[in-house]
């Protein structure tokens, strides 16, 4: 786990409570003392998922990039 962090640029805790919090990348338990672990192309694919999802990332998302929405024309009434 501290090399998947390290890899990641984060804290083990941090992404120790994003495992425990179904979060974080996709991981899996091996061996007889049942040691997480992370493959590479998992934390790659993640990776590319979170900066999809970002509308910084994905002009997609921006909301600075949509058209802005008309407002009904009402009228006050006397």
């Amino acid at each position: 786990m501290k090399a998947a962090a390290e890899y990641l640029g984060l804290s083990p805790h941090t992404l120790y409570v994003w495992r425990h919090r179904r979060q974080g990348p996709p991981s899996f338990r091996m061996g007889p003392r049942g040691r997480v672990m992370y493959r590479l192309e998992a934390l790659d694919t993640w990776i590319r998922e979170q900066e999809q999802a970002d509308s910084r990332s994905n002009p997609a998302l921006n909301p600075l990039n949509t058209p802005p929405q008309k407002r009904p024309c009402r009228s006050l009434g006397a």
